[in-house]
């Protein structure tokens, strides 16, 4: 989780560990956030750690944090300013892992910060997709209070529907 004292009076001896990447191009925020720590997120982010950082994979805080549940985390980066539809190189963005992983409350909450319902990933599947092939019928019921702005019959670049998925994998 990351030890608090340790790593403040670290950072307070040498500022330039806020934004120093390790050898996955992750900085410090990455991994407090990954790891749930919200006092060290808080903390770095007042040192001035960049809240739309990206690791050698394009990934964010925002995208590790939403993609392990970490709640709280979530809702301070966003309130710092971390963009919600930032996607990784495979085109992943913190919904599509939320809705993957079946963490409800986050979904929601970046729903209702404007993250785009219909981000597509790189084999064009949608959040919706990934819940419907995952079974998480919470979060499809969810994403499908959504009717306005869902584009619920939008094909994967393999022809596929959510509902096809989720047909196919038994769901």
């Amino acid at each position: 989780k990351g030890d608090y004292d340790f790593i403040k009076s670290n950072v307070e001896d040498n500022l330039e560990l806020v934004s120093k990447k390790d050898d996955n191009g992750r900085i410090l925020l990455h991994w407090a956030s990954l790891s749930g720590n919200v006092k060290l997120v808080g903390y770095l982010l007042e040192k001035g750690s960049s809240v739309d950082a990206t690791d050698d994979t394009e990934c964010t805080p925002l995208i590790l944090a939403a993609s392990a549940g970490r709640k709280e985390i979530v809702k301070l980066l966003i309130s710092n300013g971390a963009n919600v539809n930032h996607t990784t190189n495979q085109g992943h963005s913190s919904l599509q892992y939320s809705c993957s992983k079946g963490w409800d409350e986050i979904v929601q909450i970046l729903l209702d910060n404007s993250a785009d319902i219909n981000i597509v990933d790189i084999r064009g599947a949608t959040p919706l997709h990934r819940a419907a092939s995952k079974g998480n019928l919470a979060i499809v019921k969810i994403l499908l209070k959504c009717k306005d702005k869902l584009k619920i019959d939008r094909p994967d670049n393999y022809g596929n529907t959510a509902l096809h998925l989720a047909c196919e994998e038994d769901r």
